[in-house]
């Protein structure tokens, strides 16, 4: 007797608010890796948890490579350290590159004010004298 729940790629897609082109994405990258029924696609619950990391990971900035280089780790080790251990340096790298991204922006904001400012003063210059606001 097989037990093995399994889901349809159109399931999955309507539990993750996804498309099933971007399924089939995942499975080309070697994410996921479901069995075949004729031309069925069959997932399991491992494919079912593999496309909820994959999601967060996306939401979280990880690139399909570095959360592919995760699952790579998790399939070849028993042993959870090295994949620990490889999760902190990407978050470490992943925050390092948004508190570069904070930095870039504040600057932006920066700029877009004294911007904005010289705009106004140029204006308000144009203007006839007696319609300037001061």
């Amino acid at each position: 007797m097989n037990d093995i729940t399994t889901y349809s790629i159109g399931e999955l897609a309507r539990e993750f608010d996804i498309t099933t082109r971007s399924i089939r994405f995942y499975e080309d990258q070697g994410l996921l890796a479901p069995t075949r029924q004729g031309q069925t696609r069959l997932y399991t619950n491992k494919d079912r948890v593999r496309l909820k990391l994959i999601l967060r990971g996306k939401r979280l900035g990880f690139s399909l490579a570095e959360t592919k280089r995760l699952f790579d780790l998790y399939d070849m080790e028993n042993s959870s350290v090295r994949q620990l251990h490889t999760v902190l340096e990407l978050i470490d790298d992943k925050r390092t590159s948004l508190h570069q991204q904070l930095e870039d922006i504040k600057v932006l904001l920066v700029e877009l004010g004294n911007l904005e400012e010289r705009c106004r003063d140029e204006l308000n210059d144009l203007q006839p004298s007696g319609s300037a606001q001061q």
